[in-house]
């Protein structure tokens, strides 16, 4: 998961051929480790989707809060709203469409159904999507803020 790859020793032979070999029970990490500095130009590229795709949504009140070497859980966090629940349904539907259509692959999301609060787990970015009085009821940015949030100058 995430691009690395384990090397497995044991009892479950990764070859169905029985002949041995000197690999097995090895997974050649070669081709599937990124380094530091491509993680974090994919990290950059998935914000700058996600930020944008909002933008272009007119999302409101678009919130960026950097979380890396502060929390295991994600290394960016998002938060806007949406002026309506069919809003809030189309904000989250396009940046599920923008992630799978770009490559970064199939978001885990929660909250679609009733669309008051829509959370979407794109691995190293974690979005947040409200309607404006549930937002402010949670403030959820409170919560994960360590330092002042960068709040975008275009709402």
């Amino acid at each position: 998961m995430g691009g690395f790859a384990r090397t497995h020793q044991g009892a479950f032979p990764l070859r169905s051929d029985p002949a041995p070999s000197a690999h097995e029970g090895t997974v050649s990490t070669e081709t599937s480790t990124k380094t530091e500095s491509e993680l974090d130009l994919s990290i950059k590229a998935l914000e700058t989707l996600i930020l944008s795709r909002l933008d272009d949504d007119k999302a409101q009140d678009i919130v960026h809060i950097d979380l890396t070497d502060k929390s295991s859980v994600a290394d960016s966090l998002i938060v806007a709203s949406g002026r309506s629940h069919r809003h809030v349904g189309a904000l989250a539907d396009h940046i599920i469409r923008a992630l799978k259509e770009s490559g970064f692959g199939k978001a885990r999301v929660e909250g679609l159904p009733h669309c008051d609060w829509v959370l979407i787990d794109a691995g190293d970015v974690v979005v947040h999507l409200f309607r404006p009085e549930v937002r402010s009821f949670y403030n959820i940015e409170k919560i994960w803020a360590v330092d002042a949030p960068h709040r975008l100058a275009s709402n």
